[in-house]
């Protein structure tokens, strides 16, 4: 499904807008709402953040928005329910560290997952040397596995990384964490080059992408743009999500005279 999705965009000469939410804030019930809402307002991908108490990658805004729902009481068992309940017309990608899968059986997490719906998983914590059974158990399912790779990744691993993804690969645009920042450094572009020349499968960036302007830079060089802090922080703030979703969606048409 997610692999149809960009052929889908491929074909209207667009990029992916993928929108990344975390389960759980401000509630759950909320939540879903505003994840919801991501999808009737343009988003081409649903990223459903699973919150943890240790993360490795998650910058200040998505912490933040971790904690209010770990708080709160959420866990895996009960996102996987309440996501069971929407009805979206674009594919979901399930965010979440390795901890909480682990408290399933692998083969009754991903089960469950088919059933709530989930076409992808990303475990931010799993290297890929390890990853055979986790794997085995997607596949089984149907699931596509994502694995990220980032500007200071060796090239062999990013070729071993690009190779095991299935549904698309995550480019990292920055050293660091999650978070809102500017421009599109010289290495994210490199690194989704090197992507590109080791697999067909589509690579899409994030991390650090918070404005159009950024959307519609790199949305000429990767096939889908990930959106997290930014709409986390608007939430926070009570700005209008539908225009500023509405606003990035439109950033994501291609320039037909090629890249820039």
């Amino acid at each position: 499904m997610i692999r149809q999705r960009f052929r889908e965009l491929k074909n209207k000469k667009q990029a992916g807008l993928i929108c990344y939410y975390t389960a759980g804030f401000p509630d759950l019930d909320k939540s879903m709402e505003n994840i919801e809402l991501l999808c009737s307002s343009g988003a081409d991908i649903i990223e459903i953040g699973v919150p943890f108490s240790d993360p490795v990658a998650d910058g200040p805004v998505i912490q933040q928005a971790s904690l209010k729902a770990l708080e709160s009481g959420v866990t895996l068992h009960k996102i996987l329910d309440a996501v069971s309940h929407l009805n979206l017309s674009v594919p979901i990608v399930l965010m979440s560290y390795l901890n909480p899968v682990l408290r399933f059986s692998l083969p009754a997490f991903f089960k469950n997952a088919k059933h709530t719906g989930i076409s992808g998983v990303i475990f931010p914590d799993l290297p890929a040397e390890e990853s055979g059974d986790i794997r085995e158990s997607a596949e089984r399912e149907e699931i596509d596995t994502i694995f990220l790779c980032a500007p200071t990744s060796s090239k062999e691993r990013i070729k071993l990384n690009s190779s095991l993804s299935t549904g698309f690969v995550y480019c990292v645009t920055v050293a660091g964490v999650t978070g809102m920042r500017s421009g599109i450094p010289a290495k994210a572009r490199e690194l989704i080059e090197q992507v590109k020349a080791f697999t067909d499968v589509p690579c899409a960036a994030g991390f650090g992408i918070s404005n159009s302007e950024q959307i519609k830079g790199f949305s000429q060089i990767a096939d889908g743009v990930i959106v997290g802090s930014r709409i986390l922080d608007a939430v926070m703030k009570s700005e209008n999500l539908k225009t500023i979703v509405r606003e990035f969606k439109q950033s994501t048409i291609k320039n037909t005279g090629g890249t820039n």
